[in-house]
């Protein structure tokens, strides 16, 4: 369960949008602020960020097109539509201006939504992610360096082959979520049981699998789509944040490329910001939100 400030449940809801259905939680008041999560996580990913959050904002947590319990559709994995979607989504709730914050694929997905909806998002806060088109595929391959770093992502051209990764992880979707989200993190004990189950629970419905592996073949796509955005860099201010252990200062690295007004910061942690440090992470984020505002 997700709680506000007051320890009272996130209100839940279903919006029809951009073709889809989502399925989000919201809570607090004041400014809105969305939270896209990334894969393999749902919107539970930001349960301990969220009541830290809802005594200043009105916090919008979505599960993503095709994770989560949001609908699985045939296609739309792609970032841009799915940016679309949640821009759709907001403006459904109310709400003409906002600051968002993502990680993971939601991160990317967030730049899409600063970069597609101008005049709507206020700011942007990125987090442990890599864009398609600017070195994200580099990655994958097989370098001593990438091994050593631990950021050889050998994972994405396993999930591009189509219908061979079905038919190996079905009926292992925990073995292969609880490997993914503590291989990722300094502090493994953070992926604790109550997330495993529900991460387990959304990736093992009907389409769950094939949902979340269509986020990943539609990257090249995405590269195409972050190549044309950065031809016009955002000039709202970006806080960029990294995982000493992953990602790292890349983030910012790679913001730069994207942005005219970014700033950086370095966590001693992994993959997982908002499990694994979540009081760290709210030091650093709530500042940043509150001079934008």
């Amino acid at each position: 369960m997700i709680v506000d400030h007051h320890a009272n449940p996130a209100r839940t809801g279903r919006a029809t949008v951009n073709e889809t259905s989502l399925h989000y939680r919201t809570a607090g008041s004041g400014p809105a602020l969305v939270l896209l999560h990334g894969v393999p996580k749902t919107g539970y990913h930001w349960r301990h960020l969220v009541p830290k959050l809802t005594d200043q904002y009105t916090v919008v947590v979505p599960d993503l097109r095709g994770l989560g319990d949001s609908s699985r559709p045939a296609d739309g994995y792609d970032s841009a539509t799915m940016s679309d979607d949640i821009a759709a989504l907001m403006a459904q709730l109310g709400h003409a201006s906002y600051s968002m914050m993502g990680e993971d694929w939601g991160a990317v997905i967030g730049y899409q939504l600063a970069a597609r909806h101008r005049d709507h998002v206020n700011a942007l806060v990125f987090c442990e992610a890599l864009f398609p088109g600017f070195g994200f595929e580099d990655h994958t391959a097989l370098t001593h360096e990438n091994v050593s770093s631990g950021m050889h992502l050998w994972h994405l051209g396993f999930y591009f082959q189509p219908d061979v990764p079905e038919m190996l992880i079905a009926g292992h979707e925990r073995e292969l979520i609880t490997y993914m989200i503590k291989y990722e993190r300094s502090h493994p004990d953070t992926a604790t049981p109550d997330a495993v189950d529900e991460y387990v629970r959304c990736y093992s419905m009907p389409g769950g699998i094939r949902a979340m592996l269509a986020i990943y073949r539609a990257m090249l796509v995405d590269a195409e789509q972050n190549r044309l955005a950065s031809q016009r860099k955002l000039d709202i201010p970006v806080l960029a944040l990294g995982g000493s252990a992953f990602i790292g200062d890349r983030n910012e690295a790679q913001m730069r490329l994207m942005a005219h007004g970014v700033t950086g910061h370095v966590f001693n942690a992994g993959h997982d910001l908002a499990e694994e440090i979540p009081d760290e992470v709210a030091d650093v984020v709530l500042p940043f939100l509150a001079e934008r505002l």
